[in-house]
């Protein structure tokens, strides 16, 4: 299994429905031999630019382990699917994601010395 970072874009108006929507997504995944390992909604935000005639979309990422062979599935599935706007699925770089967090680490540290002097 590897580990996957998935990032849905959902139409606004199915905002009050979002749990109808993940859980579909989260179905899929299932469906596909995967599991959700973490799951963070952002929220309504403003598009870059229109799409789908959207200009606003609710983002949830989730933090996912697939067998090989389902990213091609989700990906067919979700290409299809009327809910979501877009989507984004990618394989975890836990190098780059040990450096962001070595870095977070090393602000917050520099920002308590400032504040103590």
């Amino acid at each position: 299994m590897r580990e996957y970072e998935l990032t849905v874009l959902i139409r606004p108006d199915l905002e009050a429905n979002l749990d109808t929507v993940l859980g579909k997504v989260k179905q899929l995944i299932a469906d596909n031999g995967g599991s959700v390992k973490a799951e963070d909604n952002w929220g309504k935000n403003r598009l870059a630019y229109s799409i789908k005639g959207e200009d606003f979309a609710v983002y949830v990422s989730m933090d996912v382990e697939l067998p090989a062979d389902a990213p091609l599935k989700i990906s067919n599935a979700l290409n299809i699917s009327d809910e979501v706007i877009r989507y984004l699925l990618v394989k975890i770089d836990h190098k780059a994601r040990a450096t962001l967090a070595e870095a977070k680490k090393r602000a917050a540290e520099r920002e308590t010395e400032s504040s103590e002097d």
